[in-house]
Protein backbone atom coordinates (compact mmCIF):
# COMPACT_ATOMS: atom_id res chain seq x y z
CA UNK A 1 0.00 0.00 0.00
CA UNK A 2 1.47 3.69 -0.98
CA UNK A 3 1.78 6.42 1.16
CA UNK A 4 -0.28 8.46 -1.31
CA UNK A 5 -3.13 5.94 -0.57
CA UNK A 6 -2.83 5.98 3.61
CA UNK A 7 -2.20 9.60 3.39
CA UNK A 8 -5.82 9.63 1.00
CA UNK A 9 -7.49 7.65 3.90
CA UNK A 10 -6.55 9.84 6.69
CA UNK A 11 -7.74 13.29 5.04
CA UNK A 12 -11.12 11.65 4.11
CA UNK A 13 -11.72 10.38 7.86
CA UNK A 14 -10.40 13.83 8.80
CA UNK A 15 -12.99 15.41 6.78
CA UNK A 16 -15.93 13.10 8.16
CA UNK A 17 -15.00 13.69 11.42
CA UNK A 18 -15.01 17.43 10.80
CA UNK A 19 -18.18 17.80 8.95
CA UNK A 20 -19.85 15.63 11.90
CA UNK A 21 -18.85 18.16 14.19
CA UNK A 22 -20.09 21.40 12.19
CA UNK A 23 -23.31 19.10 12.22
CA UNK A 24 -24.01 18.45 15.58
CA UNK A 25 -22.80 21.58 16.89
CA UNK A 26 -25.65 23.28 14.57
CA UNK A 27 -27.93 20.92 15.52
CA UNK A 28 -27.57 21.19 19.06
CA UNK A 29 -27.91 25.43 18.91
CA UNK A 30 -30.72 24.98 16.52
CA UNK A 31 -32.11 22.73 20.09
CA UNK A 32 -31.24 25.74 22.20
CA UNK A 33 -32.68 28.73 20.19
CA UNK A 34 -34.89 27.72 16.98
CA UNK A 35 -35.42 30.33 15.95
CA UNK A 36 -31.90 30.77 14.59
CA UNK A 37 -31.85 27.95 12.26
CA UNK A 38 -32.48 29.75 8.96
CA UNK A 39 -28.67 31.93 9.73
CA UNK A 40 -27.29 29.14 10.85
CA UNK A 41 -28.41 26.62 8.85
CA UNK A 42 -26.22 28.72 5.67
CA UNK A 43 -23.12 28.72 8.14
CA UNK A 44 -23.15 25.28 8.50
CA UNK A 45 -23.24 24.79 4.90
CA UNK A 46 -20.38 26.58 4.24
CA UNK A 47 -18.56 25.48 6.96
CA UNK A 48 -19.10 22.22 5.54
CA UNK A 49 -17.83 23.44 2.11
CA UNK A 50 -14.49 25.10 3.64
CA UNK A 51 -13.69 21.66 5.01
CA UNK A 52 -14.63 20.08 1.95
CA UNK A 53 -12.25 22.07 0.09
CA UNK A 54 -9.40 21.27 2.25
CA UNK A 55 -9.90 17.42 2.04
CA UNK A 56 -10.17 17.65 -1.56
CA UNK A 57 -6.94 19.83 -1.41
CA UNK A 58 -5.17 17.94 0.89
CA UNK A 59 -6.30 14.42 -1.04
CA UNK A 60 -5.17 16.11 -4.88
CA UNK A 61 -1.67 16.59 -3.17
CA UNK A 62 -1.57 12.68 -1.60
CA UNK A 63 -2.31 11.47 -4.65
CA UNK A 64 -0.11 13.84 -6.79
CA UNK A 65 3.02 12.55 -4.21
CA UNK A 66 2.19 8.65 -4.44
Amino acid sequence: MSMAAIGAGITLVGAGIGIGLVCMSGLQAMGRQPEIQGKLQTSMIIGAAFIEGAALFALVICLMKG
